[in-house]
């Protein structure tokens, strides 16, 4: 009866018709915002990396790819940074996902403060980065950080973390690795409670031993998520930018200065909107060429 009155009312829509404007219907929030928040911030930064535009005059001129020949092969910081942000990424990644691993499978079966423990590593990922930062810029300090004190006490002379180019790198790392750890650890930890006992109890009666039971049947099971688990993880490791900001600025020496927050001194301390975009719009090249290849790498290895 409800479609016989849809179609006296209106002859021309018909079931099909009516159920794609229902279904477009229910998408136009997402879809706006997809188009509002992203795809138009994308054109803008785009039509900005083709122009000269500083922030204080408010003059853009057209300069075509000029910006990009300047990142790329007129400016060595340029090369620098992106160094900088490949080693960053190359000791943050491989040491979050090992870590989370080894937490996972230490606290994915049922014990007594299992769910204390799991609060306590996961309690870093939802406190603010910044209070994060400060609380650990302090703790690693000179001969006054909490951090050196106790290695004193038993005979170790720390660096000055913050303050030598290549113990930086290591701190802010480091750090990082503890503040964000606890995320991919409560995702490890939901993909090992959804492998079937059944595997790993027949096995044990085949006589696996543990770590074979890991690499022969947990490890691979554990592939859709480990793959996710690294694309999330190198996508954040370039974009970092509050944990550089609060703790080392860059510095010393430009020895952390990755290109998220590059980009930031050149738009915002020295006004070069056009040249920032332009550096924005490479590292969004970058992450997902990264992204493809580990794509591409896993479909290979299944």
């Amino acid at each position: 009866m409800r479609d016989t009155a849809h179609r006296k009312d209106a002859p021309w829509l018909t079931l099909k018709m009516r159920e794609a404007m229902e279904a477009w219907l229910f998408i136009s929030p997402t879809l706006a915002g997809f188009l509002i928040f992203f795809v138009g911030p994308l054109i803008a930064v785009v039509w900005y990396s083709l122009t000269e535009w500083n922030l204080l005059t408010q003059q853009a001129t057209f300069v075509g790819l000029d910006n990009y020949n300047d990142a790329l092969f007129r400016n060595p910081d340029f090369w620098h940074v992106i160094r900088n942000s490949v080693v960053f990424a190359s000791g943050l990644v491989p040491l979050n996902m090992a870590l989370a691993l080894a937490l996972a499978l230490a606290l994915s079966r049922p014990f007594r403060g299992v769910v204390i423990f799991r609060t306590v590593f996961f309690a870093p990922v939802v406190t603010s980065a910044v209070a994060w930062a400060i609380v650990w810029k302090f703790l690693l300090q000179g001969e006054a950080g909490f951090i050196n004190q106790i290695l004193a006490l038993i005979g170790i002379d720390g660096p000055n973390w913050l303050r030598e180019p290549n113990w930086a790198m290591v701190a802010v790392i480091v750090t990082r690795v503890i503040k964000m750890v606890g995320l991919n650890m409560i995702l490890y930890i939901a993909a090992l409670q959804a492998i079937p006992r059944d595997y790993e109890a027949a096995a044990r009666l085949e006589g696996a031993s543990g770590w074979q039971i890991f690499s022969w049947i947990i490890w691979p099971l554990l592939g859709p998520t480990t793959l996710v688990i690294m694309v999330i993880t190198t996508i954040g490791s370039f974009k970092v930018f509050d944990h550089i900001y609060q703790m080392t600025g860059g510095g010393p020496e430009n020895g952390t200065l990755v290109l998220a927050f590059y980009i930031y001194q050149q738009g915002f301390q020295f006004f070069d909107v056009g040249y920032a975009s332009a550096l924005a719009m490479i590292m969004f090249v970058v992450v997902m060429v990264l992204t493809l290849v580990q794509l591409a790498l896993r479909r290979r290895d299944t």
